[in-house]
């Protein structure tokens, strides 16, 4: 932060989460911030999933709730009559909301105009503060990392942690005057809205990159490495032509099939110092799998439908609500066993895992399509559709060519990604650095001007 001044005169905060501040800002209670007529520190209302309806009044929870700012996310509804019958406390636009669950403990937001009425879940509190105080200011100081902590510190609770309102309530702050306050505001805001433009400009690189992954694999695994091959048509719409020297088969006539199954869970003998892994869906986040979260004994695998998986063979998840938009799959390196949402495919000699592997992860929207039981309730691969998925089988060397470009090429995506990544987290940690450093007085702001 050497490119902004700080004050010239600091004293001693007075507050357990603060050092120094300047020393003509004010310390004050969060509770003593809405005494006037008209303000409000309260909680919301208890309100039940039975109470929920389907239209009517807004109902937000602390879902909605971000860092700084609203979330808009799935709410429901309570009618006109149980918003009376419950004596509801309505919010309006302009009220700040903090959250007392769910980490950040203490994150608060203003409530936008929302076209309908609103009321909030018993753990936001809505604030109503005086005119002394800049909303906009409170929620920046809200989002600091030192107020994070001391209400982390402040919350309770054995399954979930939150903060009570007397707690919260409790909390000292110290302010500048309200003029100050908006100009830190404007400042944030400005600032802050530059270094969230480079974000998502790196963000929407990533998807980008992403994109181009997936289509330079799906290039590789069904048009081959030489441009100048001959070409056939390979029968089936999406996949166009493939080099006319490449086979087609089934899926059924390249691989086995083996499934999954979950050994009894009051059965403390199965699982307590099992050695086995067992491959959930939760567990497919890497191309190759030599491990798994959960363990199992033997006498579990024989004691259930769950059996042994050989490694080198295709793990896929065939049931599972991600389905709605990717296929997770991996290699394990290891014999594994399964869950039962999980199949296991086994290849035949002539068929590479890799590639079999790369054609699925090159292919996933279309494959997504034609393994998916139309109109279903439940998101699974259908095994007559799987099986019956016809895939490009060239010859074996050319396979290990083709896996051995990808891998290359898949080096370069992941640089240039990790590169995205870092920056977008140096472009976080700036963020927070310079939001800490305005609300709690490290930097002068005062004769800031946005450029023209």
């Amino acid at each position: 932060m050497s490119r902004y001044k700080a004050y010239s005169e600091y004293k001693n905060s007075g507050v357990e989460w603060l050092d120094t501040v300047p020393t003509h800002w004010s310390r004050v209670a969060i509770k003593y911030m809405a005494l006037e007529e008209g303000t409000l520190f309260l909680d919301g209302d208890w309100i039940e999933s039975k109470d929920i309806s389907s239209e009517g009044i807004k109902y937000i929870t602390t879902g909605n709730v971000g860092e700084g700012a609203y979330k808009e996310q799935g709410s429901g509804f309570i009618s006109e009559e149980k918003f009376s019958a419950l004596n509801c406390t309505e919010v309006f636009p302009g009220d700040v909301l903090i959250s007392r669950l769910n980490s950040p403990i203490g994150r608060a937001c203003v409530v936008p105009y929302l076209a309908s009425r609103v009321v909030t879940s018993v753990d936001n509190v809505i604030f109503r503060p005086d005119q002394l105080y800049s909303k906009e200011y409170l929620v920046r100081l809200f989002s600091s990392p030192a107020y994070f902590e001391h209400t982390t510190n402040l919350a309770r609770g054995a399954t979930m942690q939150r903060i009570s309102r007397g707690l919260l309530g409790n909390i000292r702050v110290v302010l500048p005057p309200k003029i100050e306050q908006q100009k830190i505001a404007a400042f944030l805001d400005h600032e802050t809205a530059k270094i969230d433009a480079l974000i998502e400009k790196q963000q929407r690189l990533i998807e980008l990159l992403k994109e181009k992954r997936q289509a330079v694999i799906s290039h590789a695994v069904t048009k081959g490495l030489n441009p100048n091959a001959p070409m056939k048509d390979s029968g089936v719409e999406w996949q166009g032509e493939v080099p006319a020297h490449w086979d087609l088969q089934p899926l059924k006539y390249l691989c086995s099939f083996s499934g999954g199954g979950t050994p009894s869970k009051d059965n403390l003998s199965y699982w307590s110092d099992g050695t086995i892994p067992w491959v959930s869906p939760k567990d497919m986040k890497s191309f190759w799998i030599n491990d798994s979260q959960d363990k199992i004994t033997q006498a579990a695998v024989q004691a259930s439908s769950t059996n042994f998986v050989d490694a080198g063979s295709l793990l896929i998840v065939v049931r599972s609500g991600i389905l709605q938009r990717t296929i997770p799959i991996a290699i394990n390196t290891v014999p594994v066993t399964l869950n039962q949402d999980m199949k296991a495919l086994s290849f035949i000699s002539e068929m590479n895992v890799e590639f079999a592997a790369n054609f699925i992860l090159g292919n996933i929207p279309p494959l997504l399509l034609e393994w998916s039981k139309e109109g279903a309730t439940v998101e699974s691969i259908e095994h007559e559709y799987l099986s019956s998925s016809v895939f490009p089988v060239p010859p074996y060397h050319e396979q290990l060519e083709i896996n051995a470009t990808i891998r290359k090429r898949m080096e370069s995506f992941d640089a240039l990604e990790q590169q995205a990544s870092t920056g977008i987290s140096l472009l976080q940690e700036r963020r927070t650095a310079l939001i800490s450093a305005a609300v709690t007085g490290k930097i002068d702001v005062r004769d800031w001007q946005a450029a023209a």
